[in-house]
Protein backbone atom coordinates (compact mmCIF):
# COMPACT_ATOMS: atom_id res chain seq x y z
CA UNK A 1 0.00 0.00 0.00
CA UNK A 2 1.16 3.05 -1.23
CA UNK A 3 1.84 6.27 1.21
CA UNK A 4 1.24 9.87 -0.55
CA UNK A 5 0.69 11.86 2.51
CA UNK A 6 3.87 14.63 1.59
CA UNK A 7 3.15 13.71 -2.22
CA UNK A 8 1.12 14.96 -4.64
CA UNK A 9 -2.50 13.58 -4.65
CA UNK A 10 -2.78 11.40 -8.30
CA UNK A 11 -5.00 14.30 -10.75
CA UNK A 12 -7.22 12.75 -13.33
CA UNK A 13 -10.37 13.26 -15.49
CA UNK A 14 -13.04 11.45 -15.24
CA UNK A 15 -16.78 11.23 -15.20
CA UNK A 16 -18.79 12.21 -11.92
CA UNK A 17 -22.36 12.89 -11.14
CA UNK A 18 -22.73 16.02 -9.09
CA UNK A 19 -25.85 18.04 -7.26
CA UNK A 20 -27.70 15.16 -7.00
CA UNK A 21 -28.06 14.29 -10.16
CA UNK A 22 -26.24 16.25 -13.34
CA UNK A 23 -23.56 14.75 -15.18
CA UNK A 24 -19.76 16.11 -15.71
CA UNK A 25 -17.02 14.54 -17.95
CA UNK A 26 -13.53 15.17 -17.35
CA UNK A 27 -14.07 16.00 -13.34
CA UNK A 28 -10.65 17.06 -12.07
CA UNK A 29 -9.46 17.50 -8.70
CA UNK A 30 -7.00 20.35 -10.69
CA UNK A 31 -10.25 22.79 -10.78
CA UNK A 32 -9.58 22.81 -6.95
CA UNK A 33 -6.10 23.50 -6.37
CA UNK A 34 -5.10 26.99 -4.71
CA UNK A 35 -8.89 27.00 -4.01
CA UNK A 36 -10.07 24.67 -1.85
CA UNK A 37 -9.05 22.19 0.60
CA UNK A 38 -10.63 18.50 -0.58
CA UNK A 39 -11.74 15.52 1.27
CA UNK A 40 -11.40 12.80 -1.61
CA UNK A 41 -12.64 9.27 -0.52
CA UNK A 42 -13.12 6.03 -1.90
CA UNK A 43 -15.69 3.23 -1.41
CA UNK A 44 -16.39 -0.21 -2.44
CA UNK A 45 -20.07 0.29 -4.82
CA UNK A 46 -22.92 1.77 -5.16
CA UNK A 47 -25.99 -0.01 -4.07
CA UNK A 48 -24.46 -1.92 -0.95
CA UNK A 49 -24.64 -1.91 2.73
CA UNK A 50 -22.15 0.06 4.41
CA UNK A 51 -21.54 2.89 1.77
CA UNK A 52 -24.63 4.14 1.96
CA UNK A 53 -24.41 4.70 5.49
CA UNK A 54 -20.53 6.45 5.08
CA UNK A 55 -22.25 8.78 1.77
CA UNK A 56 -25.33 9.75 4.19
CA UNK A 57 -23.26 10.50 6.84
CA UNK A 58 -20.70 12.99 4.78
CA UNK A 59 -23.90 14.68 3.79
CA UNK A 60 -24.83 15.20 7.32
CA UNK A 61 -21.69 16.83 7.54
CA UNK A 62 -21.32 18.91 4.42
CA UNK A 63 -21.91 22.10 5.73
CA UNK A 64 -19.14 21.73 8.16
CA UNK A 65 -16.93 21.11 5.28
CA UNK A 66 -18.11 23.85 3.05
CA UNK A 67 -17.62 26.35 6.19
CA UNK A 68 -13.72 24.58 6.56
CA UNK A 69 -13.55 25.56 2.73
CA UNK A 70 -13.37 21.94 2.42
CA UNK A 71 -14.57 19.95 -0.78
CA UNK A 72 -16.08 16.36 0.40
CA UNK A 73 -15.81 14.02 -3.35
CA UNK A 74 -16.84 10.21 -3.29
CA UNK A 75 -15.17 7.85 -5.60
CA UNK A 76 -16.00 3.87 -6.65
CA UNK A 77 -15.38 2.28 -9.75
CA UNK A 78 -19.29 2.02 -11.14
CA UNK A 79 -20.59 3.72 -13.87
CA UNK A 80 -21.80 7.33 -13.92
CA UNK A 81 -25.03 5.49 -14.73
CA UNK A 82 -25.32 3.62 -11.85
CA UNK A 83 -24.11 6.69 -9.47
CA UNK A 84 -27.30 8.17 -10.47
CA UNK A 85 -29.50 5.64 -10.30
CA UNK A 86 -28.40 5.12 -6.82
CA UNK A 87 -28.60 9.04 -6.27
CA UNK A 88 -32.31 8.93 -7.53
CA UNK A 89 -32.96 6.38 -4.86
CA UNK A 90 -34.66 6.83 -1.46
CA UNK A 91 -32.63 5.59 1.56
CA UNK A 92 -35.32 3.44 2.59
CA UNK A 93 -35.04 1.69 -0.23
CA UNK A 94 -31.34 1.85 -0.21
CA UNK A 95 -30.27 4.74 -1.73
CA UNK A 96 -28.22 7.60 -0.97
CA UNK A 97 -31.18 10.98 -2.65
CA UNK A 98 -30.45 14.00 -1.08
CA UNK A 99 -27.08 13.90 -1.48
CA UNK A 100 -25.30 16.72 -3.47
CA UNK A 101 -21.21 16.09 -3.14
CA UNK A 102 -20.15 14.88 -6.39
CA UNK A 103 -19.46 10.93 -6.82
CA UNK A 104 -16.69 10.19 -9.41
CA UNK A 105 -16.79 7.53 -11.76
CA UNK A 106 -13.87 5.27 -12.17
CA UNK A 107 -15.21 2.70 -14.77
CA UNK A 108 -11.81 1.21 -15.46
CA UNK A 109 -10.37 1.77 -12.17
CA UNK A 110 -7.43 3.86 -12.77
CA UNK A 111 -8.25 5.96 -10.30
CA UNK A 112 -8.16 3.15 -7.50
CA UNK A 113 -5.00 2.28 -8.77
CA UNK A 114 -3.53 5.50 -8.84
CA UNK A 115 -3.78 6.22 -5.34
CA UNK A 116 -2.76 2.55 -4.45
CA UNK A 117 -6.43 1.50 -2.86
CA UNK A 118 -7.99 -1.44 -5.37
CA UNK A 119 -8.19 -4.30 -3.29
CA UNK A 120 -7.47 -6.77 -6.21
CA UNK A 121 -4.52 -6.78 -8.90
CA UNK A 122 -3.90 -8.05 -12.24
CA UNK A 123 -1.60 -10.97 -12.65
CA UNK A 124 -1.63 -13.89 -15.60
CA UNK A 125 -1.92 -17.40 -15.40
CA UNK A 126 0.62 -19.19 -17.15
CA UNK A 127 -1.68 -22.39 -17.77
CA UNK A 128 -4.45 -20.55 -19.15
CA UNK A 129 -2.44 -17.70 -21.03
CA UNK A 130 -5.06 -15.45 -19.91
CA UNK A 131 -4.99 -11.88 -17.66
CA UNK A 132 -6.83 -12.78 -14.51
CA UNK A 133 -7.60 -10.65 -11.60
CA UNK A 134 -6.80 -11.30 -8.39
CA UNK A 135 -8.94 -10.14 -5.30
CA UNK A 136 -11.57 -7.56 -5.16
CA UNK A 137 -11.80 -5.88 -8.40
CA UNK A 138 -13.08 -2.65 -6.13
CA UNK A 139 -11.56 0.33 -3.42
CA UNK A 140 -10.88 0.18 -0.39
CA UNK A 141 -12.26 2.41 2.08
CA UNK A 142 -9.39 4.84 1.38
CA UNK A 143 -9.91 8.81 2.22
CA UNK A 144 -7.23 11.52 1.72
CA UNK A 145 -7.25 14.94 2.63
CA UNK A 146 -5.68 16.93 0.31
CA UNK A 147 -4.50 20.55 0.96
CA UNK A 148 -4.47 23.49 -1.85
CA UNK A 149 -1.33 23.30 -2.97
CA UNK A 150 -2.54 19.66 -4.03
CA UNK A 151 -0.53 17.96 -1.63
CA UNK A 152 -1.94 14.84 0.74
CA UNK A 153 -1.36 15.32 4.08
CA UNK A 154 -3.35 12.73 5.61
CA UNK A 155 -4.74 9.59 4.15
CA UNK A 156 -6.45 6.24 5.47
CA UNK A 157 -7.79 3.07 4.56
CA UNK A 158 -9.78 1.03 5.40
CA UNK A 159 -11.05 -2.80 4.75
CA UNK A 160 -14.28 -3.16 3.02
CA UNK A 161 -16.20 -4.32 6.26
CA UNK A 162 -15.14 -1.11 8.31
CA UNK A 163 -16.79 2.25 8.00
CA UNK A 164 -15.26 5.36 8.69
CA UNK A 165 -15.56 8.27 11.32
CA UNK A 166 -16.75 10.89 9.41
CA UNK A 167 -15.67 13.19 12.57
CA UNK A 168 -12.91 11.93 12.25
CA UNK A 169 -11.92 13.78 9.05
CA UNK A 170 -13.38 16.83 9.93
CA UNK A 171 -10.88 16.55 13.05
CA UNK A 172 -8.19 16.05 10.69
CA UNK A 173 -9.17 19.21 8.37
CA UNK A 174 -9.38 21.34 11.66
CA UNK A 175 -5.94 20.34 12.93
CA UNK A 176 -4.26 20.84 9.15
CA UNK A 177 -5.93 24.44 9.20
CA UNK A 178 -4.56 24.86 12.79
CA UNK A 179 -0.97 24.12 12.41
CA UNK A 180 -0.88 26.06 9.03
CA UNK A 181 -2.45 29.52 11.03
CA UNK A 182 -0.71 29.10 13.70
CA UNK A 183 2.52 27.07 13.41
CA UNK A 184 1.72 24.87 16.35
CA UNK A 185 1.31 21.28 16.34
CA UNK A 186 -1.51 19.22 17.37
CA UNK A 187 -1.44 16.20 20.04
CA UNK A 188 -3.06 13.13 20.82
CA UNK A 189 -6.81 13.83 20.76
CA UNK A 190 -6.57 17.06 19.48
CA UNK A 191 -10.12 18.78 19.25
CA UNK A 192 -10.85 22.62 17.92
CA UNK A 193 -10.53 24.68 20.35
CA UNK A 194 -8.18 22.53 22.42
CA UNK A 195 -4.48 24.12 23.32
CA UNK A 196 -1.50 22.61 21.06
CA UNK A 197 1.84 23.13 21.35
CA UNK A 198 5.14 24.33 19.69
CA UNK A 199 6.96 20.99 18.03
CA UNK A 200 9.93 21.70 20.68
CA UNK A 201 11.12 19.68 23.97
CA UNK A 202 10.16 22.36 25.81
CA UNK A 203 6.76 22.73 24.08
CA UNK A 204 5.70 19.04 25.12
CA UNK A 205 6.78 19.43 28.35
CA UNK A 206 4.43 22.71 29.04
CA UNK A 207 1.68 21.00 27.13
CA UNK A 208 2.09 17.66 29.22
CA UNK A 209 2.50 19.69 32.61
CA UNK A 210 -1.53 21.69 32.11
CA UNK A 211 -2.71 18.23 30.86
CA UNK A 212 -2.18 17.31 34.89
Amino acid sequence: MAVLVGKKAPLFEADAVINGGEFVEKFSLEQFIGKKYVVFFFYPLDFTFVCPTEILAFQEKLAEFEARNTMVIGCSIDSKFSHWAWLNTAPEAGGIKGVTFPLVSDLDKTISENFDVLAGKYGYDQDEEQLIFEGASVAYRGLFLIDKQGIVRHQIVNDLPLGRNVDEAIRMVDALQFFEENGEVCPANWHKGDKAMKATHEGVAEYLANKK
